[in-house]
């Protein structure tokens, strides 16, 4: 059945009595794929019948069908004549993860933050009405997605719309990690589908014994606000917000869904579709295991196994056994994360110490707040996070923690390049906007201990500090080299002239790495490990420039407001004597790919800074003697 799909809409063409060969068929070539690439599985099985009843009731590119994150688009990809490219998927120059606008003309909106669906949808709705234009805006959002606030503030702009808006609620029980809170207990109320149908039919048919009234009666429960579904379905949240609502529906049964979307474009206004789907379905190690398989390397099909055994701790790993140990010393050491408890290395805090973990969902906005109002009652919050999605708590990481000046300690997982899922997913502008926030201490460690070390330093910390640290295996060269922390304080590993390289975090290796090629050739070389991107050592830059006459700063971060431009405004405030050059990421977005090769092709790999240093010096030298 697949071979015959190359094009948008030659599902149309298959006859329906196939569509569940052609579901069976998606999910082994998934799998396959999957497993040698790595990617999103879980979510992409759960979502097969889903997508081909959407390719089968809707045309595309005519038609818009917005997927939140997008990391479940794989079923859409296939459907829309991108198979023989599967094998590049999240490669360097392949096809990417999520949807992208310039990869297809079917996929309407780029995606990869969670939440985001019905927003966009609106948008598109909105525009549609304006500009007289006649096509149908489907957004595709999971109830994961659900607990973050951008999605209800975008269900309740929704009021007013005057044409159909279809919102598909894919309904899991899942995020990344198991949901929490109370829009998943209100929607485990909504999934007793049978139970309710029964009940409703029930009273239904009791009503209309009833001589005179009863027909009445069921006419009129039907026709107001509060009707049969309110009273059964405790809440009907979604009607309250003025949307219609249809199900719950069987997110596996192709002819069930089809009939669903087809009833749902009919509705005037925006109509929500409510489809429960298995996480993993059709795989049983991701039937058992959805967050493992959320995101995955390349695996052993046979037992879901990864192909490729980690022989070393990653830092993720190192903040996890911190963390657990820092939380049988003190009892006040709170952990919260957004829906990523296996992700940020929580779940071992959270089985020791079950009253002291908070999961918020996907809320970063209010896992900040949140944890700004834990330390102002007296409690030590740590909010574990990655990178990129702590971009969406600035605003009150700005109000609510650095303003108030409250000790909530930050650990930014994910930091700099992550690789193959891509510009949404790189963790590039941490440093910029952290050392731009008053009140905020910055720190990146050089190899895995001394990221155990700053965990401690921050735990005991009088204010706001945050810790970004890397994805992917711990350093663990250096080990000689392991000072006190002291806030504010660089540490210097080797000590000659000429030429410092000023490195803060993953890039300190890198430097140590530059240091040895420039020994080969005999030049001189000096390797400060800054820790802090701020408060700047001062003291450290000084006595840089006195015996320094070229100062590299190296960071796994934009340029842009970044460690080193803070470096070369304190050289210039004070007026020191050196030449400052940034070995930083550009001002742009990185696409997917492994991240050694992007570090090669930004050139901010060993050889590429080593390559640039050696030509500065020389021509540094070649003015002094001409001089």
């Amino acid at each position: 059945m697949l071979e015959r799909i190359n094009k948008a809409n030659d599902i149309k063409e298959i006859p329906e009595s196939d569509l569940n060969l052609l579901a069976e068929e998606i999910r082994r070539f998934l799998i396959e794929k999957i497993s040698v690439t790595g990617g999103h599985l879980a979510s992409n099985l759960g979502v097969v019948e889903l997508t081909i009843a959407l390719h089968r009731v809707f045309d595309l590119p005519k038609d818009k069908i917005i997927w939140d994150v997008g990391h479940q688009s794989y079923t859409h990809k296939l459907l829309t004549g991108r198979k023989e490219e599967f094998d590049t998927l999240r490669m360097h120059g392949g096809i990417s993860g999520f949807p992208k606008r310039k990869e297809s003309i079917c996929d309407s909106f780029d995606t990869g933050h969670s939440s985001t669906s019905i927003s966009a949808g609106l948008g598109y709705a909105r525009a549609r009405e304006i500009l007289g234009e006649d096509y149908k805006v489907i957004s595709v959002i999971g109830d994961g997605s659900m607990t973050g606030g951008m999605a209800f503030e975008a269900l309740n702009n929704t009021v007013g719309t005057k044409k159909n808006f279809i919102i598909i609620l894919n309904d899991n029980n899942m995020s990344i990690s198991r949901n929490v809170g109370g829009l998943s207990a209100h929607l485990s109320t909504m999934r007793t589908a049978e139970e309710y149908l029964e009940l409703k039919e029930t009273i239904k048919n009791s009503l209309n014994k009833i001589p005179g009234y009863g027909r009445k009666m069921v006419e009129r429960i039907r026709k107001t606000k509060s009707g049969i579904k309110q009273m059964l379905l405790p809440g009907m949240i979604f009607e309250n917000m003025g949307a219609t609502y249809l199900g719950p529906y069987d997110g596996h049964n192709i002819p069930e869904l089809v009939r669903a979307f087809k009833e749902a474009s009919r509705v005037e206004g925006c109509v929500v579709v409510h489809v429960l789907t298995k996480k993993g379905k059709g795989y049983l190690p991701a039937e058992r295991h959805p967050a493992r398989f959320h995101g995955t390397g390349a695996f052993e099909i046979e037992t879901g196994l990864p192909k490729s055994k980690r022989s070393k701790a990653n830092y993720t790993d190192v903040f996890s056994t911190v963390m657990r140990k820092l939380g049988d010393r003190n009892e006040k050491i709170v952990a919260i994360t957004a829906a990523m408890e296996d992700g940020v290395g929580l779940k071992r805090f959270h089985n020791m110490f079950p009253e002291r973990f908070f999961d918020v969902g996907i809320a970063e906005g209010h896992a900040v707040t949140f944890a700004a109002g834990l330390a102002v009652a007296g409690l030590k919050p740590v909010l574990a996070v990655y990178s990129s999605f702590l971009q969406r708590g600035f605003d009150q990481m700005v109000h609510d923690v650095c303003i108030q000046n409250v000790p909530v300690v930050f650990a930014i997982d994910r930091a700099g390049l992550v690789g193959a899922d891509g510009e949404t997913h790189q963790g590039l502008f941490d440093l910029s906007y952290l050392t731009m926030m008053p009140n905020m201490t910055a720190m990146a460690p050089k190899n895995k201990w001394e990221l155990s070390d700053m965990i401690k330093f921050a735990v005991d910390f009088p204010g706001p500090i945050a810790i970004r640290y890397p994805r992917g295996e711990a350093y663990d060269g250096c080990e000689e080299f392991r000072a006190p922390i002291v806030l504010g304080k660089s540490e210097v590993l080797y000590e000659e002239e000429d030429i410092a390289l000023l490195a803060i975090g993953s890039m300190v290796k890198t430097a140590v790495e530059v240091r040895e090629k420039l020994k080969e050739e005999g030049i001189p070389c000096s390797v400060i490990n800054a820790r802090f991107a701020k408060p700047i050592d001062g003291e450290c830059m000084k006595r840089l420039c006195g015996k320094h006459s070229l100062i590299i700063t190296m960071e796994e971060n934009v340029q842009s407001g970044g460690f080193g431009e803070h470096v070369s405004e304190y050289i210039a405030n004070f007026g020191l004597q050196a030449k400052v050059i940034h070995i930083a990421l550009p001002d742009a977005y990185i696409e997917h790919g492994n991240v050694e090769q992007l570090k090669k092709e930004i050139g901010i790999d060993a050889e590429s800074v080593f390559v640039r240093v050696r030509a500065e010096y020389r021509t540094m030298k070649k003015k002094r003697t001409t001089e």
